[in-house]
C-alpha cells in the first residue's frame, strides 16, 4: 500500500472525525466491511489485531486499499508492542493504536514517521504521550470517563486532542455529547459495525450507517470553535 505520511492522516482525522474499527478474521468479510465503509463516507479505518490470523487479514486489506480505495487511511489498533506495530508498519499499516502508553511503539512509529495514538486515562499519561511527540490520544473506555473528562483536560491542556472509543454509539445525541466536550475524533465499532450486521451481511445497511454517521460529524465539527 502506498505509504500515507503522519501529518495527512492526522489531517484526516482532524478533517473527517470518525473512526469505525472492526476485527474479523474471514477476509472477504472484512474487505466488504472496508469496501462499505468507504462507500458511507469513512475515509479512515481501524483494524483491531484480536485473533491469531489478524495479520493474514490485514495485509489483504492493505493491498484492497492500495488498488481500490488509496484515499483510505487504513491502521491497526490493540497493537502491545514495538515488534507488533513493525509487523503491521511492514504490512502497510498507515498508523498504530495501542489501548496503554508504550515508549517502545512511540520510538518505532516516530522513526517511521508513522501516526501512534496511545490510550490514556490521566492527565498525567497523557501530558507524557505528549513529550513523546503524540498528537492525539485515545480515551479508552470512552464511557467509563465520558465528555466530561474530555472538557476537564482540556481546561489546563487546551492544545490536546482526545478521541474517545468504547461508549461512542451512532446516535446523534451521543456524537454531539463528545464533540461538544471538545473530541476531535470519535472511534466507533461494534455499536456501528455490529455483530447483526456482520452475521447478516447486510453491507447495504453498513453503508447507510455510516453515511448517517458522518452526516452528524460533520455538523458537529462545524458547530465546534
Amino acid at each position: 500500500m502506498p505509504f500515507i505520511y503522519r501529518n495527512r492522516v492526522i489531517h484526516q482525522i482532524y478533517s473527517k472525525g470518525f473512526i469505525p474499527l472492526f476485527y474479523s478474521q474471514d477476509i472477504e468479510l472484512a474487505k466488504r466491511v472496508v469496501e462499505a465503509c468507504y462507500k458511507g463516507g469513512a475515509r479512515i479505518l481501524e483494524f483491531t489485531d484480536r485473533g491469531k490470523y489478524a495479520q493474514k487479514v490485514f495485509e489483504k486489506l492493505s493491498r484492497l486499499c492500495s488498488s481500490e480505495f488509496p484515499d483510505m487511511a487504513l491502521g491497526v489498533g490493540s497493537v502491545t508492542d514495538a515488534e507488533q506495530a513493525r509487523s503491521y508498519m511492514g504490512l502497510g499499516a498507515d498508523f498504530i493504536v495501542t489501548p496503554v502508553l508504550r515508549k517502545d511503539v512511540a520510538r518505532v512509529c516516530n522513526r517511521r514517521k508513522t501516526l501512534w495514538i496511545p490510550g490514556c486515562g490521566s492527565l498525567s499519561e497523557i501530558a507524557r504521550c505528549e513529550e513523546l511527540g503524540v498528537e492525539i490520544v485515545k480515551l479508552f473506555p470512552g464511557n467509563i470517563y465520558g465528555p466530561e473528562f474530555i472538557k476537564a483536560v482540556l481546561s489546563p491542556q487546551p492544545w490536546t486532542s482526545i478521541m474517545p472509543t468504547g461508549g461512542v454509539t451512532t446516535e446523534e445525541s451521543n456524537i454531539r455529547r463528545w464533540f461538544d466536550a471538545g473530541a476531535v475524533c470519535v472511534g466507533i465499532g461494534s455499536k456501528l459495525i455490529s455483530k447483526d450486521i456482520l452475521g447478516s451481511k447486510d453491507f447495504k445497511k453498513l453503508t447507510k450507517e455510516v453515511e448517517k454517521v458522518v452526516s452528524i460529524i460533520e455538523k458537529s465539527i462545524e458547530k465546534c470553535p
